[in-house]
């Protein structure tokens, strides 16, 4: 009977307890209300439904497109209470509608508290791209927002999933959501340099991706921060194209070798994983040695030659040739040549070698005076005109100067092509070598004699000379006399009477003409000469009157200057009848010249200047000038009268015979 009371009082003991939990389960069904966000386990997975325990009577049904990703069974899901319980006894449930509610939980959180949340960029839009920030909820993101960076192709960001803040959640009491995704990557990478900084020091070798090139380089990302891989720091050869040396998207290991925290800025390097050949160049090189090299640029002032990777050197355009004088090294040299040099000097500090290309051979330049002494006549060709003479090529390389002064004696040039052409062989003269200077002087008209010495020994002022008129010209005419000679004759020195202007005697010349005149000036250093036919008038009178009056001596009568000038007057005037005296000066004067007086004439223009009355016997010049002689003729003057008509020519034109040259030039 105890026993019995025993279980019996076991027996209650259980069933209070199951009350107790049914009470409580109850009650806890009784607390959950219709649109209440629950959490619930996964107990169950169809192809099509997702069955969640949410602690009711019976399970709630999800279809399972409301997942992004199929659950597996004891995964805690939130869902939202639809329906407690339907007509069929069944509890409705809704992950979407829970999934709603937490996104705008944690997107009001976002925007508060300025933390990140994820969204996919799903489309371009006018001004900027359409995300999509989950639960259905899209919101604008400006272009100018999208990257840290400026953005060259926007299409590049469709499809990307990544962090941004929410700068925006209503408008006007609308829903309108604009997020920032360059504020989110400037903080990353702020934060992700002021890592590498902290744990990479100089020497340290990084992983980077090659994200771009310029024309000094490339920059490497480092993991949305760039660092500059330098186009010298790419090998320690010469490198024309960073491309040569990587590629854009390759994955690279290089190391650090300079780091600016305060500006941000990384310098990387490839070619640090070797040592410097610098290093090791005096173990190789030393001035003076002849090397092998490869252009490997050009320049206007010379070529780099790179000896070896890393060891380039300059030559200077000036160290090109000996003989060349070279404008531009593409004249001689090409990128790629191989060619030999010499080591002419170095910085190893500042990794620079001076080389020359010409010091690989002889100077010709030593020997030059052996081969074309002064006074060596050489056959050669005319390479080059200008305005102030010709070049013409010795041998290949050395030139000669013939300048325009040096074609002739006789001829002014203007303009050495009227003389010559490019590619004539002419025949030349060395007259002047400077090998120090590297200038050669030849000439043409030092092959003959100068003509201006020669006619200078043979002419004195005051000789007669005869010639042509070779060009006319306002002050005067120009005649060509012996040794193909110009000089001028002034205008007035023209006329051959008083009677006579000088104007109307210039009228008179032609050229071609055929004249007689006498020396007045010669200069044969400033290749200048002028002559007078006025004073040759003046001499052929003085000339007679010593004629007539050696005739006279000769036959002992007593013959008078006024006899002679009488004479000479009668014998001009054919109606009257010649008187005695006449005929006798006529007949004088038709008789060859005798000894004593042709002598007495050729002694004369050597004794007394041009315009000077000739010294004649005392009989004659004491004897006071008659007045027909100081009208009629030239000859009657005195000694002071005719000096003083040479005075007036010389003030009519003092200085216009020195400076015109001949040729009316």
């Amino acid at each position: 009977m105890a026993q019995m009371e025993v279980g019996t009082d076991t027996n209650t003991a259980e069933g209070d307890v199951q009350s107790q939990l049914q009470e409580a389960y109850l009650k806890s069904l009784e607390q959950l209300e219709e649109g209440q966000m629950v959490e619930g386990h996964v107990i169950q997975v169809t192809p099509e439904q997702v069955f969640v325990d949410v602690g009711y009577k019976s399970e709630g049904k999800i279809p399972l497109s409301e997942f992004g990703e199929t659950p597996k069974i004891g995964d805690i899901v939130s869902v939202v209470l639809v329906t407690k319980e339907s007509k069929h006894g069944d509890v409705i449930v809704s992950k979407q509608k829970a999934d709603v509610k937490l996104f705008w939980k944690n997107l009001r959180l976002a925007f508060q508290d300025h933390t990140p949340t994820e969204g996919i960029i799903e489309k371009q839009v006018k001004g900027g791209y359409e995300v999509n920030l989950g639960a259905g909820v899209k919101a604008f993101l400006p272009i100018s927002q999208s990257d840290a960076q400026k953005v060259d192709k926007p299409e590049k960001f469709l499809g990307l999933k990544s962090s941004m803040y929410v700068e925006r959640l209503y408008s006007d009491g609308k829903v309108n959501i604009v997020v920032n995704r360059r504020k989110w990557l400037e903080e990353e990478i702020a934060r992700k340099q002021a890592d590498f900084f902290e744990n990479n020091p100089i020497g340290a070798e990084v992983t980077g991706v090659v994200k771009s090139f310029t024309s000094f380089g490339a920059f490497i990302d480092l993991g949305g921060f760039d660092g500059l891989l330098h186009i010298n720091d790419m090998s320690w050869g010469h490198v024309t194209r960073p491309k040569d040396f990587v590629r854009k998207g390759q994955e690279i290991t290089v190391k650090v070798i300079r780091i600016d925290p305060v500006e941000k800025r990384i310098n990387l390097s490839l070619k640090h994983f070797t040592d410097d050949p610098w290093v090791h160049f005096e173990e190789k090189y030393s001035v003076n040695d002849v090397v092998k090299g490869t252009v490997t640029k050009l320049t206007d002032f010379g070529a780099f030659i790179e000896l070896e990777e890393g060891i380039e050197g300059l030559a200077h355009i000036s160290e090109f040739s000996w003989i060349k004088k070279i404008q531009k090294p593409q004249e001689v040299l090409n990128i790629g040549d191989e060619v030999d040099c010499m080591v002419l000097g170095y910085d190893l500090q500042a990794g620079r070698v001076s080389l020359g290309l010409k010091q690989v051979s002889s100077n010709p330049w030593v020997t030059i005076a052996e081969k074309y002494p002064v006074g060596a006549r050489l056959t050669r060709k005319i390479i080059k005109l200008t305005n102030a003479g010709a070049f013409v090529e010795l041998e290949e390389g050395i030139d000669g100067f013939l300048h325009a002064d040096d074609i002739s004696w006789t001829k002014k040039v203007k303009h050495p092509g009227s003389e010559l052409a490019v590619g004539e062989e002419i025949e030349v003269i060395v007259t002047k070598l400077d090998a120090e200077s590297r200038n050669i002087r030849l000439g043409i008209k030092q092959l003959s004699e100068d003509p201006w010495a020669s006619f200078a020994s043979a002419y004195h002022p005051g000789s007669p000379v005869e010639g042509e008129v070779s060009s006319v010209t306002d002050f005067g005419i120009f005649v060509r006399v012996p040794g193909g000679i110009e000089g001028l004759i002034h205008k007035s020195n023209l006329p051959e009477n008083r009677d006579e202007s000088p104007e109307d005697a210039l009228k008179k010349y032609k050229e071609g003409d055929k004249i007689k005149a006498v020396v007045l000036e010669l200069s044969p250093d400033r290749q200048k000469a002028a002559f007078s036919i006025k004073d040759y008038q003046k001499k052929v009178q003085r000339d007679e009157i010593s004629h007539y009056m050696a005739e006279e001596e000769s036959d002992g009568s007593t013959f008078t200057l006024g006899d002679a000038l009488k004479s000479r007057r009668n014998s001009e005037k054919p109606e009257t009848p010649a008187p005695a005296a006449a005929d006798k000066t006529a007949t004088a004067s038709e008789k060859p010249e005798t000894p004593a007086a042709s002598d007495k004439a050729a002694e004369t223009p050597a004794e007394t200047a041009p315009g000077k009355t000739v010294e004649t016997p005392a009989t004659v010049s004491d004897k006071p000038e008659t007045p027909a002689a100081d009208d009629k003729n030239e000859p009657g003057k005195s000694a002071d009268e005719t000096a003083s008509d040479k005075g007036a020519a010389d003030e009519t034109a003092p200085d216009e015979t020195d400076d015109v040259t001949p040729g009316g030039d």
